[in-house]
């Protein structure tokens, strides 16, 4: 008995290939992904003629009523609260010199009233904050 050779089928194209690029482009935007929190609301920094770039490991919202923010907690009492922990905790696990406490980012509308800016930078500094800086943005 003779049995004939069955038919050869066409080889199926790999996906490996496929899948490698797939793993290379998550590595990519996972790599170059900068994660930070959300802002609390949308504030509008003042305009300025010369500006630097602010550096510090806090934030702080402040928007043209008045109302702060920090990471998602809205209100000056409760923003103020966990900006103060945040302070203490960062300062408990790395060790704040008195003469380089932790800076504080202050990103304030452009509509505030700078009596308002100005009755809130007591509070910053009961809070152990020294250093302060304000966000401009460039004419």
């Amino acid at each position: 008995m003779q049995f004939s050779t069955p038919p050869r089928r066409q080889p199926t194209e790999s996906i490996v290939p496929m899948i490698n690029v797939v793993f290379l482009l998550l590595i990519f935007f996972l790599m170059s992904a900068q994660i930070a929190p959300p802002e609390p609301f949308a504030v509008e920094p003042p305009v300025m003629a010369e500006t630097e770039s602010a550096e510090g490991a806090f934030r702080l919202y402040m928007d043209a009523e008045g109302r702060l923010g920090y990471l998602d907690i809205i209100g000056e009492t409760e923003a103020l609260a966990a900006l103060t922990a945040a302070r203490e905790s960062h300062c408990d696990s790395e060790p704040c010199p008195e003469n380089a406490p932790p800076a504080l980012i202050l990103r304030a509308d452009a509509g505030l009233d700078a009596t308002r800016l100005a009755a809130l930078m007591p509070k910053l500094g009961a809070a152990g904050f020294q250093v302060v800086q304000l966000v401009t943005v460039k004419q």
